[in-house]
């Protein structure tokens, strides 16, 4: 797999899959659905699709369902304006978004402090567990200045942003992630709120947005606890680095599977290339290794190689398993 996020990005962008018509929608309400599925949420890319574009009630989901993905769509649509207006982060821009991600699904507390409703982004007067064993999030009444200072350290960043490379702006928005769900400001949402401000960053800078299935939920929660625990940023960066790497080689994969045009196949040459200099080093490659090696699907691997093997250029010695690669010398 490659392990280069900044030049996955611009085979990605050179491919030209971020110009397609209606892309930018499209690649939102993917954001929006993985972010709810990993709260709960059964409806897919396409119903969302169905319920935002038409207005249609899903059969067969259930009314919080179809609310939790509304409200999101409304957050994100507001956060949206904030990246194009570069606007500073707030607390009251993020109790804003909040209250609008939590509108339709969010509660009424009663504690001795008073009553706070996350529906209306109110900071928890509570505080909330972290697991097993004891442990908690940052106490209630610490939550205030830490999100002050939270807010205030990322402007200052972003203010002085102007020399830093793609990769150093992923990391960015990386550390706001775990930075604002570590402070865990809300009683509710405060996961969908820290993939918001995640991907608020990305879109100010022009990014292409981090999502995160319901498949990576295990370990998206493994790499925050283990962050957490350590102090070491680096862990959760890997793990979104790595994420992110693998869901955009899928989504090259998936365009190069559903065009077959001229122009595209001349793109391939390079990874023709890469797979001959690799069966050089080590005839014993899998299309599996290759694919990992590469950065592209397996069954893209295989596709190459079909085509290496029909133009005399490769041959098989020996069975799947337990055989090799020769290349014509010539």
């Amino acid at each position: 797999m490659a392990t280069n996020l900044e030049e996955l990005v611009g085979r990605y962008r050179s491919l030209g899959i971020d110009q397609q018509l209606d892309y930018d929608k499209f690649y939102l309400y993917s954001i929006i659905t993985h972010s709810t599925a990993i709260e709960g949420s059964t409806i897919t890319e396409l119903e969302n699709q169905i319920m935002f574009d038409n207005g249609i009630a899903l059969k067969g989901k259930s009314l919080i369902e179809q609310n939790m993905n509304l409200d999101l769509k409304a957050a994100y649509e507001r956060a949206l304006t904030f990246a194009k207006e570069h606007a500073d982060v707030t607390v009251e821009r993020l109790k804003e978004l909040s209250a609008l991600t939590m509108k339709n699904t969010g509660s009424v507390y009663h504690t001795m402090l008073g009553d706070f409703s996350s529906a209306e982004g109110d900071l928890r007067l509570l505080n909330v567990t972290a697991g097993v064993g004891g442990k908690s999030y940052l106490s209630f009444n610490k939550v205030p200045q830490h999100l002050k200072e939270f807010c205030s350290e990322l402007n200052r960043t972003r203010r002085n942003s102007g020399n830093m490379s793609m990769q150093q702006l992923y990391d960015l928005s990386f550390d706001a992630h775990f930075n604002l769900v570590t402070i865990h400001p809300w009683a509710d949402g405060n996961g969908r709120m820290a993939r918001l401000m995640m991907n608020w960053i990305q879109f100010e800078y022009g990014l292409i947005p981090s999502r995160i299935f319901a498949s990576d939920k295990e370990d998206y929660i493994k790499s925050l606890v283990e962050t957490r625990e350590t102090g070491n940023l680096d862990v959760f960066r890997t793990f979104m680095n790595k994420t992110m790497i693998r869901h955009l080689t899928n989504d090259i994969a998936t365009f190069a599977d559903s065009i077959n045009e001229d122009h595209f196949q001349s793109t391939e040459l390079s990874t023709t290339d890469k797979i001959i200099r690799l069966i050089k080093e080590n005839p014993y490659h899998s299309a599996r290794t290759l694919s990992e090696a590469i950065g592209i699907s397996p069954k893209g691997v295989e596709k190459q190689l079909a085509k290496l093997k029909s133009q005399g250029l490769l041959r098989r010695i020996g069975s799947a398993r337990g055989g090799f690669w020769e290349i014509d010398p010539t």
